[in-house]
């Protein structure tokens, strides 16, 4: 194995893994500033006879490491076996059903990479049988909208290095974004292992005229090199069809790394690949990504995404194109990869100018496009869901989601503005980093308290036992008045409520 140059922030990473003591940590990371370098440089730098596992999810991803390592690793993954290395790279899901092949006190550390997953019953049966001393996770995804919490595997995050630091220092690429709605509906479609099924998904979205749609896109705005994520080799087939000169990459193509120099050199303009070019694959230039394969799975598409964030002397950025259907619950796009959630929004067919722009630009873009009556009168319902959906209890306090994860209550003189928790559960609330849980307890307590006449303005159980019944006159007048675009048919008391709450309080 060569030696690898590691950039300063690599190297700060590594050292710090090597002096830190037992215990769980976590690392975020962005795709494309070399997370695997980080943990297997630190693996190199051991002292012989520590022994470490390595986890990963995906089988592809369990002989990435191999290259880094200076010494020989055994392999966990189906058909291949281990025999007594100090180094094991592991299947999750054929390690789980090869534990007792080891005794329970024979690693020192694991790394988990994609971290993120390690919640799933899988990964707490490996961990629960071995006695480790050091744990360390990597996640390149901000998990505030996942579903995830990650504070019952790992005890604290010790670095961070998230995207935006990745492109402002100049180690990534800048990304402009476009989306264009194009004819599917993913309501009510399936999922499977966290994400839609591809079966389904296929059915739906491939067709002869998204086909068309797609390539049209690709024609009249992709820019130079340009990579487009199908679902099926079908699907990746049909686009093909209407594009000239492009080559689809699947797992039966042979030739990938000709190809791979043919696109970088410019002789080859597009590929459409199926489920190849997703994790660790290294493309010195794509210019623009066109995701046409859905999905909601929030590391899945930064990892698809960070194959388009390498720097190179041709490119002055990435375009990035996400192709949308007309109802998206879930959908992971642009603003994914900052960890905003995009509302689900019914749009016309064709582009979105009202999202597009350079990825940091997106966030307030957002908040303009969600921050109206349609989405006031649903708001504690989505809290509710995502509240039970981690586990939080906000004892009924009526709090606003903005897109950024942040949560404010406005009534009267009250105002206040709570920081959406990160994967551990805890936030930086008045220059302290605390547990999530506690301020909630404690904004409730302090609400009885002090607020007990404004119950009815704060309190979302207090409001809901009166605001079942429709709204009353004053009210839709005062709504009119407001929004004299909004349907007030069939409104609520409670609908009302919420959109004249947070109108006055805006």
């Amino acid at each position: 194995m060569n030696n690898i140059f590691l950039r300063d922030y690599q190297s700060e990473l590594l050292d710090l893994m090597l002096n830190v003591k037992a215990g769980r940590y976590l690392v975020q990371m962005a795709t494309g500033l070399g997370k695997t370098v980080c943990f297997t440089g630190y693996i190199n730098k051991l002292e012989p006879g520590i022994k470490v596992l390595i986890l990963s999810h995906r089988e592809e991803l369990v002989n990435q490491p191999i290259k880094y390592i200076k010494c020989h690793v055994g392999i966990e993954q189906s058909n291949l076996k281990s025999d007594g290395e100090s180094i094991i790279c592991a299947s999750v899901q054929t390690l789980v059903k090869r534990l007792d092949k080891f005794d329970k006190d024979y690693f020192d550390v694991i790394i988990t990479d994609e971290a993120h997953h390690s919640p799933a019953k899988t990964y707490q049966k490996i961990y629960d049988y071995f006695n480790f001393k050091i744990h360390f996770g990597f996640t390149a995804t901000p998990n505030r909208f996942d579903n995830v919490r990650l504070d019952t595997t790992f005890d604290k995050i010790i670095y961070e290095k998230p995207l935006k630091w990745g492109i402002e220092n100049k180690y990534l690429s800048d990304i402009y974004c476009k989306r264009f709605y194009i004819n599917y509906d993913l309501k009510g479609i399936k999922s499977s292992n966290g994400d839609y099924q591809l079966k389904a998904l296929d059915e739906i979205v491939n067709t002869n005229d998204n086909a068309k749609a797609i390539a049209d896109i690709y024609h009249k705005h992709a820019v130079g090199s340009t990579l487009i994520f199908g679902i099926s080799v079908s699907h990746c087939e049909s686009i093909q069809k209407e594009i000239s000169g492009s080559v689809v990459i699947s797992a039966k193509t042979k030739d990938r790394s000709n190809i791979i120099e043919d696109f970088t050199s410019g002789k080859i303009k597009c590929i459409i690949n199926c489920m190849i070019f997703t994790e660790g694959t290294d493309i010195p230039r794509v210019e623009t990504i066109i995701m046409a394969r859905p999905t909601k799975n929030a590391s899945l598409y930064s990892q698809m995404i960070g194959r388009g964030l390498r720097l190179h002397p041709d490119k002055k950025q990435l375009l990035l194109i996400d192709c949308c259907g007309t109802s998206n619950l879930n959908l992971c796009t642009a603003p994914s990869l900052l960890g905003i959630n995009m509302p689900d929004i019914k749009k016309q067919l064709g582009q979105d100018k009202d999202i597009e722009g350079n990825l940091f630009d997106l966030p307030e873009k957002i908040n303009k496009i969600s921050d109206k009556p349609e989405h006031w009168i649903i708001n504690y319902k989505l809290v509710d869901l995502w509240a039970k959906g981690l586990g939080f209890n906000f004892h009924g306090i009526n709090l606003y989601k903005l897109p950024d994860g942040t949560f404010t209550l406005k009534f009267g003189k009250v105002n206040i503005k709570i920081p959406g928790p990160d994967e551990l559960g805890t936030i930086i609330f008045q220059g302290k980093q605390v547990k999530f849980q506690p301020v909630l307890d404690r904004l409730y307590t302090w609400l009885k308290k002090n607020y007990p006449d404004s119950e009815y303005l704060w309190n979302i159980n207090v409001m809901k036992r009166w605001g079942n019944k429709l709204a009353s006159d004053k009210q839709i007048e005062l709504v009119k008045r407001f929004c004299p675009n909004f349907d007030t048919s069939n409104l609520t008391k409670l609908q009302a409520s919420q959109i004249l709450n947070r109108f006055f309080n805006k």
